[in-house]
């Protein structure tokens, strides 16, 4: 089976992290977030993979044909937008049999392997996975029977629309043939589009619940709590090829002085510095950032090449690549700082 993964286009509410460098390759847990999806589809047996690019983004110099992870990747890239469903139109000539779709910024550990057994057993056209959060009005509640058929699809309810907690997990397995409903080079959405018109020509489309593990890192705090779980062992370790339940991870070639402190759980990129008495909390650090002094970091996230001069405190923050903190100073809480700032 293959896999086609949607990379979105701009990534605003991850800025200032996503300035200089796509969503889909920011670091989690010292690793580009993609690899970590693709040793997850690998251990399901899915080694043949095609991005799908809302825009032409750096991708491919990350990861050139997949041959260095085991896997063979694709690309696609699109003149326009052509939102969810018209995004894998345009990867057709790749798909000549059922394939998975997910969202390129969503990490999980559902069954992949179970809920494709679970879309042939039902031989559905469509299924899609299931999972459960708190508040669902932000993303598509699912509505199904008894036999996890799909009734109803509502994208982002009111709350005094809300039956269920299950929302859609942004995981598809989807017959070949559904591509021909698909208009082609037009904007067209799986979610709002496609799975609503196939319910009301009465096809199967099912539902895949799971508890899994879920998350998706559309902001800098989801990002911060992906690294945090990951660390924690919130999601299935063979997946991704760590050793859970450590409270820091430091990465290579970083210079931690003795006096320094570092209070998970925390993730330190490759080459950074940590002076005398620093004191860095419940953070993600990337590579090459040096921290000075007494300084201290708390709750945040500081992208590449940072500077952070003595006795400065940053706490509830992110700053972007090249951000240099003067000596003493204080951020905000809640400061975003764009890259190659000065403050």
């Amino acid at each position: 089976m293959k896999a086609v993964i949607l990379i979105g286009g701009e990534a605003t509410r991850m800025r200032p992290l996503t300035q200089n460098i796509p969503k889909a390759v920011v670091p989690v847990l010292n690793t580009p977030f993609l690899e970590l999806v693709f040793r997850y589809l690998s251990q399901h047996g899915i080694r043949d993979i095609i991005l799908a690019q809302s825009r032409r983004l750096p991708i491919a110099g990350y990861f050139d044909d997949g041959s260095q992870f085991g896997i063979r990747i694709d690309y696609t890239n699109e003149d326009a937008p052509l939102d969810t469903a018209g995004a894998v139109k345009n990867a057709e000539k790749y798909l000549n049999e059922a394939f998975l779709v997910l969202n390129g910024d969503v990490l999980t550990d559902v069954d992949i392997s179970a809920m494709v057994s679970f879309h042939r057993q039902k031989r559905a056209k469509v299924t899609i996975a299931l999972t459960p959060v708190d508040d669902p009005t932000s993303y598509g509640l699912v509505e199904t029977d008894d036999e996890n058929r799909i009734t109803r699809f509502l994208e982002k309810p009111r709350p005094d629309q809300i039956t269920t907690n299950l929302i859609n997990a942004g995981i598809y397995v989807i017959e070949a043939d559904v591509l021909a409903r698909i208009p082609l080079q037009t904007s067209f959405s799986f979610e709002r589009e496609l799975f609503p018109q196939l319910l009301a020509q009465d096809e199967p489309i099912y539902a895949y619940p799971s508890a899994g593990y879920w998350i998706d890192i559309g902001t800098p705090q989801k990002y911060l709590q992906l690294n945090q779980d990951l660390l924690a062992g919130k999601a299935s370790s063979r997946n991704y090829g760590f050793i859970p339940n450590i409270d820091v991870l430091l990465g290579d070639k970083t210079s931690l002085n003795p006096k320094a402190q570092i209070k998970g759980p925390a993730v330190i990129g490759s080459g950074c510095t940590i002076e005398e008495d620093a004191l860095i909390e419940q953070s993600v650090i990337w590579q090459q950032v040096k921290i000075g002094r007494r300084a201290k970091v708390k709750n945040s996230i500081v992208a590449n090449h940072c500077q952070l001069g003595d006795d400065c405190v940053i706490q509830d923050a992110v700053l972007g690549d090249n951000v240099t903190v003067t000596r003493g100073a204080r951020l905000a809480p809640g400061s975003k700082i764009q890259p190659d700032t000065t403050v």
